[in-house]
């Protein structure tokens, strides 16, 4: 069983011709669950800011208008992954197998990707170049 694992959420946007990535946080957590708990509250986070209920009064009234039909719904992509129990299951099984979890999804402009390992896993696979040396 894996210990920690590390865990990074990005957004990806086209910037002077050059894919640039943004960083919007990252969280080393002690427990797989608290990695999966991360992911999904960051997921819910970006979906919350890029679709914001219309009433809220931090927006004027009809500043918000609904997306054309023709842009991918990335909110409601990103609140039906944390909603889905079993592709929540296969991401606990993936990360505690000691494998590289990524969660991505987009729109026209911008790629939005969460990131988990096991911190474990980060260290074997450092270590296995030093322990692998050729013998001639």
């Amino acid at each position: 069983m894996h210990d920690e694992f590390l865990c990074h959420v990005t957004a990806y946007g086209i910037c002077g011709g050059r894919r640039v990535g943004v960083p919007l946080g990252t969280y080393r957590a002690p427990t797989l669950a608290l990695a999966l708990w991360w992911m999904r509250d960051r997921a819910s986070w970006i979906a919350e800011r890029l679709d914001p209920h219309p009433d809220d009064p931090a927006f004027p009234p009809n500043s918000i208008v609904p997306m054309a039909a023709t842009v991918p719904d990335v909110p409601r992509l990103l609140r039906m992954w944390c909603g889905d129990a079993a592709q929540q299951e296969l991401v606990a099984e993936e990360l505690a197998a000691g494998k590289l979890v990524r969660i991505a999804t987009s729109d026209d402009t911008t790629e939005y990707e969460l990131l988990a390992e096991s911190v474990d896993a980060l260290r074997m696979q450092r270590m296995l170049p030093g322990l692998a040396t050729p013998v001639a």
